[in-house]
Formats: structure tokens, C-alpha cells, sequence
């Protein structure tokens, strides 16, 4: 082991300081270590990647695709994916050229858009409960953050908006993320227009996370971009649609304006994206296309399973209409607060999920459950959560006895 020299150990971005570890990752750490355990903690696929998506992977890698591609992304790439958001997030018609960059997953795409399009000491609003690595982001570039709590519905409302800004009006741009990350709420159309006229009376810039739009069940997803084109940066990409998670592929759209600093970004922090996978991405937006809808089928059916073990256990929880997450409330009869329950969870039923708390306001007292896992272990899993229930309000008639 090397120790670092003495006087170097304060060597850092004191910035980095401020930011809390990354809790879902630390938490799936330590639950790995339970044996036998069925972990529903990370939003990994348990699909395969569609097969004309690693054709095309491999096609690449033999015909020598091994060089630096255009910083933004191949043009073929970028010309399909502004035809792929328009049929299927009824985005607007953006232009390859200077309105689409291709990054590595759409984390690299926030880390872009928040270190590009805003000023250390400015001030972002987050809806929460909300994916951690937005506030972790924000925090390591200098930035404030306004936390608005969204429970009981989890929807970020016009009103929440206005309430928002009138409150601290200093506020520079916010994260909207829908379907959603934990929850898996999404939006009515009616819901997203309100919110965007709201927004547009304001010089607000959104970013607005649509990872999850390929798997939104009752209705097809619409983007935010098609009501406020003007003050919207779109991040998506192919992790959660296509089951792409390691080929970190992310798609970002916006006003050529402000996607000339992103492309600044992007271009500093990785050059390009690598050039097979692009290759794979092509695929995966025109041959392979509508591969999201068979996972769509079956994601939907696992949320099925889970919602209806889980109220077999006692826990509530809205239904989730996207994502494959299942945001649930800790029945009263466990005593423990969400992080203390979630390894109790782990160590005595062998079930792996994550403490709501980890998502900012709104989420205490809650668990976040995957159901991007395997249908032999989410049965599994609800099997092992009604025992482990049952066992816990048994004791507590007991002890009341």
C-alpha cells in the first residue's frame, strides 16, 4: 500500500467534500456480502441486449472501427437518433448537426449540462425524491440546491414551481426526471403542459432526465421538449430501453446555443464516445427499435408481481407507471428507520433494497425496490418479505399480548 506524503493529504477539490458517498452503491456493497441474498437494489436489466445491437458491436470491431469518431458522434448516429426522438418522445425536430451530442450514458450527459450551462454558486432546484447523482453533481461543481419535496403524489407541479422560484428566486435551472427514479411516476400530458407554461413565463433552464421513456406502461411517453423546446435540454440514451447498461451510450438535444457549450464539455471530459458502440447505438435506434417493447411487456408484468407481494406484506405504494421501481412505504409495524429496516431486510430475509432516505425529502420511511431483476427471484424475493412480515407483526401481537 502507498501512503500518500503527509503534506499532500489535503490535496483535493474541497468542493468533493460536501457531496455524500454513493449510497446505493455502498449500500449493494454491503448486501452482496449476505449469503444467498436476492438483490433488487440497482436499476440493472436482467435482459439481453438485442441481437442487432451486438451484430453491429461485432461488425465494427472486424471491419477495424478503432479511431477517434466526430467529438459529438458519427453523423449517421446523430441523424437517427433526431428521427428516433421525434417518433418516440414527439420531440422537436432537431438538427444532427448542432443539436445532438452522443456522450458515455447519460450520467456523462448531466455532468455535461451542469458543468457547462451553470456557475459555481448558483442555484439548482431538484424535485425529490430524485436519483442521488443529481444533487451529488451539482455539489461537486459549486453549485446550491433547492430540494422540493413531491410526496405523497411524486409529481413536480406548476404550483411547486411558482412556490419554488417565489421562495428563491435566484434560481438558475432545475432536474425534471419522468417516468421517475425512484418512484416510477410519470406524467399526463395535461400534467407536463401546465408545468411547462409555468416554467416558460420563467428564464428557468431544465434539464430534463427521459431515461425511462421507453418504459412507460398506460400511455406513450411526450416529452417535455415538445411544450418548451426553447429552455429544455433532453438527456436520455440506451441503458435502461435497450438493456445497454455497460455500453454506456447517452443521447443529449437541445438548442444549438446551448449544446455548443455542452459539446464543450463533452468533448473535454471524453473526446468521444467509442466509435463500435455507436455502431451498436445505430442499431439499437433503427433495426432494433422497437426491442423496448417486448422488455416494456415484461417489465410490466414484474411490476405487477411485486405490487401485489408487497401488499400481501403489508407495505402501500403508488403504482408505478414507468421505470421498473417500486417506492414503498415501510408498514408500521417495523419500528426501524429506512436504512436501519434495509439491512435488517437484507440480513434476516435475505432481500436486497434500497432506503428511501438516499433520495432526498419525501423518501424517509420508504425502500426502493428493482423489478428489473429475474421474475424466478422477484417471486422469490416477495415470497421471502411476506414471511419476514409476518414474523414482525406476530411479535408485535405478542409483545402487546
Amino acid at each position: 500500500m502507498v501512503e500518500v506524503k503527509a503534506s499532500l493529504k489535503e490535496q483535493y477539490n474541497h468542493l468533493f467534500a460536501a457531496v455524500p458517498p454513493a449510497a446505493i452503491r455502498e449500500i449493494d456493497v454491503k448486501l452482496s456480502s449476505v449469503p444467498d441474498i436476492i438483490k433488487l437494489t440497482i436499476g440493472e436489466p436482467d435482459l439481453p441486449a438485442p441481437t442487432a445491437v451486438k451484430e453491429a458491436v461485432k461488425a465494427a470491431i472486424d471491419h477495424d472501427d478503432s479511431h477517434y469518431a466526430p467529438s459529438q458522434g458519427t453523423l449517421a448516429l446523430r441523424q437517427a437518433v433526431a428521427k428516433y426522438l421525434q417518433e418516440r418522445y414527439d420531440a422537436p425536430a432537431y438538427d444532427p448537426e448542432s443539436e445532438i451530442s452522443i456522450t458515455v450514458g447519460a450520467s456523462e450527459a448531466i455532468h455535461d449540462a451542469f458543468s457547462s450551462l451553470f456557475n459555481q454558486g448558483e442555484t439548482i432546484l431538484i424535485p425529490t425524491p430524485a436519483f442521488s447523482l443529481y444533487q451529488a453533481e451539482a455539489l461537486r461543481l459549486g453549485l446550491k440546491v433547492v430540494e422540493v419535496n413531491t410526496a405523497p403524489t411524486y409529481k413536480f407541479t406548476a404550483a411547486m414551481f411558482k412556490q419554488a422560484l417565489q421562495d428563491h428566486p435566484e434560481i438558475k435551472g432545475m432536474i425534471l426526471n419522468f417516468p421517475g427514479n425512484p418512484t416510477g411516476v410519470t406524467y399526463e400530458p395535461a400534467e407536463l403542459e401546465k408545468l411547462a407554461a409555468a416554467i416558460g413565463e420563467s428564464d428557468v433552464l431544465v434539464l430534463s432526465d427521459e431515461i425511462y421513456a421507453e418504459l412507460s406502461y398506460e400511455n406513450k411517453h411526450r416529452s417535455l421538449t415538445s411544450y418548451l423546446p426553447a429552455q429544455t435540454i433532453l438527456i436520455t440514451g440506451l441503458s435502461k430501453s435497450h438493456a445497454l447498461t455497460g455500453y454506456r451510450l447517452g443521447f443529449v438535444a437541445g438548442p444549438a446555443a446551448l449544446m455548443k457549450q455542452i459539446g464543450l464539455a463533452h468533448s473535454g471530459v471524453v473526446t468521444t464516445a467509442p466509435s463500435p458502440m455507436m455502431a451498436g447505438a445505430l442499431a439499437a435506434v433503427t433495426t432494433a427499435k422497437d426491442a423496448p417493447f417486448a422488455m416494456r411487456d415484461i417489465y410490466q408484468k414484474r411490476r405487477d408481481l411485486v405490487m401485489d407481494g408487497l401488499k400481501k406484506a403489508g407495505f402501500t405504494a403508488p403504482t408505478p407507471n414507468g421505470a421498473f421501481y417500486v417506492f414503498a412505504k415501510i408498514p408500521d409495524f417495523f419500528t426501524a428507520d429506512d436504512h436501519a429496516f434495509v439491512y435488517e431486510l437484507g440480513e434476516k430475509a435475505h432481500v436486497g433494497t434500497i432506503p428511501g432516505s438516499v433520495f432526498g425529502a419525501g423518501g424517509e420511511g420508504h425502500i426502493r425496490i428493482s423489478y428489473a431483476a429475474s421474475t424466478e427471484d422477484l417471486t422469490e424475493a416477495m415470497s421471502r418479505i411476506q414471511a419476514y412480515s409476518q414474523r414482525a407483526q406476530d411479535l408485535k401481537q405478542k409483545n402487546l399480548a
